[in-house]
């Protein structure tokens, strides 16, 4: 690893979209993700995916992991990556989903611009040494 890579801060939003009003384990995520290192930036809950979108290009974030267990995901993640399009910043971002997200769903999102989906049980440790690898060089 160059000088560089080791200087560099990996920026992250986690956030809650939609009315899913369980955020614990968006908090662990953001605690884990910050003692590793990221800069994170939490939405809060209740987000729609417009905010989201609005507040990934504002904070100019690498990674946008959305925490979702509301079992909308189908509906509320296609529209944050047509946002994120829209801004042009879909390449620019990695875009991770956490939660509740059945198994035959996993594969329709990951083709819809999901790198990555992260269900219950997933390590801590994987999710990081996943953003450190994948999240896109500015």
């Amino acid at each position: 690893m160059s000088a560089d890579e080791a200087q560099r801060t990996i920026r992250c939003l986690v956030a809650k979209v939609g009315l899913d009003g369980h955020d614990r384990g968006a908090h662990v995520i953001a605690r884990a993700f910050r003692d590793a290192g990221f800069e994170v930036v939490y939405s809060g809950l209740h987000r729609s995916p417009d905010e989201i979108v609005q507040a990934a290009v504002q904070e100019d974030v690498d990674v946008l992991g959305i925490s979702i267990l509301s079992g909308a995901h189908n509906t509320l993640v296609p529209k944050v990556i047509d946002g994120l399009a829209e801004y042009g910043a879909l390449e620019d971002t990695l875009l991770i989903v956490g939660g509740i997200v059945p198994e035959e769903d996993r594969e329709d999102l990951r083709e819809m611009g999901v790198a990555e989906v992260f269900g219950p049980g997933a390590s801590m440790k994987e999710m990081i040494a996943y953003v450190r690898e994948h999240a896109p060089e500015r």
